[in-house]
């Protein structure tokens, strides 16, 4: 029991990279026979990928066995999925995903990169409530672009406004998780030079 929610997260990390190679393969134009299994597999593995991000968590907790390696693990993962699925739509040539899924992008390795800079002087920047927040709301909002943007493998009829209207409704919705994610990452920031601050 105590090994599942560590296998769960390895199960992100499995099912985010098969996505990411799929969707490679899908903007390549490679393999059109197969083109709409792939684009089904891809959105199936993120929500699977992403439901495990709630329960790997939440198991680790309940049953008390929160390990080192899941703690270490659990962000990679995270980072692995979003980065992703936006990289994936960004090679699909998605419009909307250039500026917000940049905005994205630019912040979770901007973070990264400051999490282990303050690692070595024992600096930790634990996770916000918002940050969380911001996590379910990426992962939200990729999968409602994930439905639009591939709306024809699902052979379901919808007429052009009703679509176009779903479009912007997703692109909000990545809008407002690209603002959260920009503004958690300024917390972030201030967090990392007050901690520093008080070093000196």
């Amino acid at each position: 029991m105590k090994h599942i929610p560590n296998l769960l997260t390895a199960l992100r990390l499995v099912l985010s990279l098969a996505m990411f190679a799929a969707l490679v393969v899908i903007a390549s134009g490679g393999y059109p026979a197969i083109a709409v299994w792939l684009i089904r597999f891809t959105l199936a593995a993120f929500v699977i990928a992403a439901v495990t991000d709630f329960f790997d968590g939440w198991l680790a907790r309940r049953w008390g066995v929160v390990s080192v390696a899941g703690a270490i693990l659990d962000p990679i993962a995270d980072k692995i999925l979003v980065c992703g699925a936006l990289l994936g739509l960004i090679a699909l040539g998605a419009p909307e995903m250039l500026l917000l899924g940049g905005i994205i992008l630019f912040r979770e390795f901007a973070i990264s990169a400051l999490r282990e800079v303050l690692a070595p002087r024992g600096i930790k920047l634990p996770v916000t409530f918002l940050a969380k927040v911001k996590t379910t709301l990426q992962l939200v909002a990729i999968a409602a672009m994930m439905i639009i943007w591939f709306w024809p493998a699902w052979n379901i009829d919808a007429r052009i406004d009703h679509l176009r209207l779903a479009l912007e409704g997703a692109v909000m919705l990545m809008g407002l998780a690209a603002v959260i994610t920009l503004w958690t990452g300024l917390e972030y920031a201030r967090a990392a030079m007050l901690a520093l601050g008080e070093q000196r």
